[in-house]
């Protein structure tokens, strides 16, 4: 609990594992805007991101995962934050036609928002971005260029962002099965090795987007899920609203795992690490039936002390 007596809650959806709430876009931020009415809320971006909208709300915490890894372990602290400075990297394999229309959104996000984009910074190099569905059905990638990204961050952080966007080019994806409410967000884990590469690097909040040549808006109804990822081609509004307000990361005071109350996960996603740091520190872990993944990862197999409810709406806050 925090000082102020408030709840403190973590509402986790894993990336690129094919949640059916929040694997695919922003589709788990109508229970997390629930929650976050009773309590403050740490949420990971996959939980709000929605290309042109965002779940977040001025009670929810939005850490990327790494920073979340790092936060459950004792390594890391958060301090709230509001109107972050945010500097912005851009992949040097984006063309121009990309380029500007990312630019206009940074403004349009600008003059709505009020959003302070100190700027952006091109990578020397491209970053060269692949990404596949592997044998589990998990989403996950590579990255040839990591290094560049970080030079380019480095450079925003002199010029004194306190956050990082990262928009790096990916290749097209027909993304049929993802489109019709199947299977997992083909992008999701390649993103996640982006930001948390940065995170752990650099020690500032941090969130991706990724960028594509064909920005051609879809015709197709899709599933309404993904339906805020057809109706715009860029991705970057979301993590910009997100990483405005993402708490500061430091070694000591502010917000510790110390502070949290519960934890709320998947019901068949259990392996990671704040699982495995709650049960360890007996943070009450509640893991929701009704949102399965592909994987099959649960408290009977690993011997955990879990609470398995139906459906978010039972979660005792």
């Amino acid at each position: 609990m925090l000082a102020d007596g408030q709840k403190l809650g973590a509402f986790i959806v894993p990336t690129g594992v094919g949640a059916s709430i929040g694997g695919f876009a922003g589709d788990a931020s109508p229970w997390a805007r629930k929650l976050s009415k009773k309590c403050k809320l740490i949420v990971n971006p996959n939980v709000v991101n929605a290309a042109c909208f965002s779940g977040i709300t001025e009670n929810m915490l939005y850490v990327e995962g790494y920073s979340l890894d790092a936060f459950m372990r004792g390594k890391c602290n958060l301090v709230p934050s509001e109107n972050n400075k945010i500097g912005v990297v851009f992949d040097k394999s984006i063309s121009h036609e990309v380029l500007n229309v990312h630019i206009n959104t940074i403004n349009a996000v600008k003059t709505v928002y009020g959003i302070d984009v100190i700027g952006y910074e091109i990578t020397d190099e491209p970053v060269e971005v692949e990404f596949f569905v592997d044998k589990s059905g998990a989403s996950m990638g590579d990255v040839n260029n990591l290094d560049t990204i970080k030079i380019a961050s480095e450079k925003l952080i002199l010029k004194g962002a306190d956050a990082i966007a990262i928009v790096c080019s990916f290749p097209e994806d027909d993304g049929e099965d993802y489109a019709n409410g199947i299977g997992v967000d083909p992008v999701g884990g390649v993103e996640a090795i982006i930001s948390h590469y940065i995170s752990k690097e650099l020690k500032v909040p941090c969130a991706h987007a990724p960028a594509f040549e064909n920005i051609q808006i879809s015709t197709d109804i899709v599933d309404s899920r993904c339906s805020a990822e057809y109706i715009t081609p860029t991705f970057l509004p979301c993590i910009l609203l997100g990483l405005s307000q993402a708490p500061k990361l430091i070694d000591k005071g502010g917000i510790s795992v110390k502070d949290l109350d519960f934890l709320v996960i998947p019901y068949n996603s259990l392996g990671g690490v704040p699982v495995l740091e709650a049960n360890a520190r007996n943070i009450p872990v509640y893991a929701v039936k009704e949102n399965k993944t592909v994987l099959n990862v649960t408290s009977k197999k690993l011997g955990l002390k879990v609470s398995s409810i139906c459906s978010y709406d039972e979660l005792p806050v």
